[in-house]
C-alpha cells in the first residue's frame, strides 16, 4: 500500500513559500471573499493552529498567474 505524505506549512513557511507576509495571510483570513481583495490560500484549523497544505498553495499560486496577459501584448510598456 502506498502512502503518500503531505507537505504541511506553518503560517511562517508559508509567507516565505509565497512570499508575502504572515499579516496578509491574518488579514486575508478574516476578510474571507471581499470585493478587490486577494483571497486567503486554502488553509486548515487545527484547533488554533493554521495549517497550508503545500499542494493548495501551489494552485493558489497557479491561479494568481498572469502569463495569458503578458502573453497578449498586455504586459509592460516599453
Amino acid at each position: 500500500m502506498l502512502q503518500s505524505t503531505k507537505r504541511v506549512y506553518t503560517e511562517q513557511e508559508t509567507a516565505e513559500y509565497i512570499g508575502m507576509s504572515r499579516s496578509f495571510l491574518r488579514q486575508a483570513r478574516m476578510e474571507g471573499q471581499r470585493k478587490n481583495r486577494t483571497i486567503a490560500p486554502p488553509f486548515i484549523k487545527i484547533g488554533r493552529a493554521v495549517r497550508y497544505l503545500k499542494e493548495d498553495l501551489d494552485c493558489w499560486l497557479d491561479s494568481h498567474t498572469k502569463l495569458d496577459q503578458l502573453m497578449c501584448g498586455g504586459g509592460f510598456d516599453a
